[in-house]
């Protein structure tokens, strides 16, 4: 399966990449990530040149990766700086290839494509997460699934009405007005409804449970994997300010064409020092994305047995205008790449189905 490979994945949570090896599999590449004595990230091709064992089993000796096999030393440019065997002559061959890695807001981000282009800049933001404002509970698991269903499932959050109803379902929300705009290679998908009761998920932790509220979810998305969502409540007829917010991070990074990384975490700017509400965020993440998504996303890539959405034709309603579009994106991307092309997406244009 193709990839865009010139692009930024989340390879680990910060706290994941330590003096341990730790193997990850991305985009069907073998990676091991490691820290380097002063503490900066480092991640190079997970099998070693000479018998192709993996380089996980070996051991970390200073910033260098001893293979466990026969002994040669790896630094993390993938270069071998050791051989103890005979003459000790380094082979010109005995390299691997070194990932450009760029750790950010408590993400370890990893570029797949050719390093050259790697730009920091580029690397989508996610300041709240290490915002004193907000307090965050967040882990990573692995579904059995491609990542572009992973992606449809965050860029159409009506299935919440379904899947999801006893924590999330709001009665509007399936006719709420949806706005869609495509900025160069990111979307953002809105929804707002004016005046609802609030979803249970929220209840607990209103003044007046039963009080009628505004209710908000927004969905950015940023090429190939990075949603970003916010979702709040507010009295009616008071600014979104005056309410309460969650700000959820979902990150998909392909493990292999039917496997994916989820790197998920919640936001929230309430209750700050609370560990019932920790234990609260904990309990639905564990129900909603282990429980109740997974497995579903799990039987579809069964039932769909490729991972080809359209040669399937599937049905579409008008909800799926940002999931769909967002693939296409993707598909013009990879497309733009596989030429040799810089990205030409426009600069921004506002979505109908037929889009």
């Amino acid at each position: 399966m193709a990839y865009l490979r010139n692009a930024w994945y989340v390879a680990a949570w910060g706290h994941e990449v330590t003096r341990t090896l730790r193997p990850r599999t991305l985009l069907n590449e073998p990676v091991v990530l490691y820290r380097q004595l002063d503490g900066t990230p480092a991640a190079i091709a997970d099998r070693c040149p000479h018998r192709f064992a993996p380089l996980h089993l070996g051991r970390l000796i200073g910033d260098a990766v001893e293979c466990g096999y026969h002994g040669l030393k790896f630094d993390c440019s993938g270069a071998c700086v050791e051989n103890p065997h005979g003459d000790q002559r380094i082979p010109a061959a005995a390299r691997v290839r070194a990932y450009p890695l760029v750790e950010q807001d408590g993400l370890v981000w990893i570029w797949m494509g050719d390093a050259a282009r790697a730009d920091a800049s580029q690397v989508p933001a996610y300041r709240y997460l290490a915002d004193p404002s907000f307090k965050t509970i967040g882990n990573v698991m692995l579904q059995q699934a491609n990542y572009q269903l992973v992606v449809d499932n965050l860029m159409d959050l009506t299935h919440v009405n379904f899947l999801h109803a006893p924590y999330q379902k709001t009665d509007e929300l399936l006719v709420a007005p949806h706005d869609v705009t495509q900025t160069g290679r990111t979307l953002d998908s809105r929804r707002a409804i004016p005046s609802t009761r609030a979803p249970q998920s929220f209840t607990p932790f209103l003044a007046d449970p039963e009080a009628p509220v505004a209710y908000w979810l927004d969905m950015h998305w940023q090429a190939p994997g990075a949603c970003r969502l916010e979702v709040g409540v507010t009295p009616v007829g008071q600014p979104r300010s005056a309410g309460i917010l969650r700000r959820g991070t979902h990150i998909v990074t392909p493990e292999t064409d039917t496997t994916t990384h989820y790197f998920y975490a919640s936001s929230r700017n309430y209750l700050l020092d609370d560990p019932k509400a920790d234990q609260e965020t904990t309990n639905w993440q564990q129900v909603g994305f282990h429980e109740q998504d997974k497995p579903m996303l799990e039987a579809v890539q069964q039932r769909m047995g490729t991972t080809d959405l359209d040669a399937l034709r599937p049905v579409l309603l008008s909800s799926d205008l940002a999931a769909i579009r967002v693939r296409r994106i993707l598909k013009e991307l990879m497309a733009d790449e596989a030429r040799g092309n810089v990205d030409r997406l426009p600069n921004g244009s506002v979505l109908t189905m037929d889009a």
